[in-house]
């Protein structure tokens, strides 16, 4: 898992997110992991954010889609 501050998962954070590609996890409100991924962050974030139930997030910007899958691998949980 990243080494990063939970965020709340809403608008204005969302809004943060950079418009590149970055692998992410998403939180409860506990600080429980409850989903992952990688893309572009500002748009999976938005999907998120309207579909999803979590409530945290937390992310690292990646170079390329390429970048992003060896991070969600190097902070796999299992």
């Amino acid at each position: 898992m990243l080494r990063k501050r939970w965020e709340p998962l809403e608008k204005r954070t969302v809004g943060t997110a950079p418009e590149s590609y970055g692998y992410y996890e998403l939180g409860d409100a506990d600080g429980d992991l409850v989903g992952r991924g990688v893309g572009v962050l500002r748009d999976e974030l938005k999907e998120a954010l309207a579909y999803g139930d979590a409530e945290r997030v937390r992310w690292e910007r990646a170079t390329s889609l390429d970048h992003a899958e060896r991070l969600a691998d190097e902070h796999d949980p299992a």
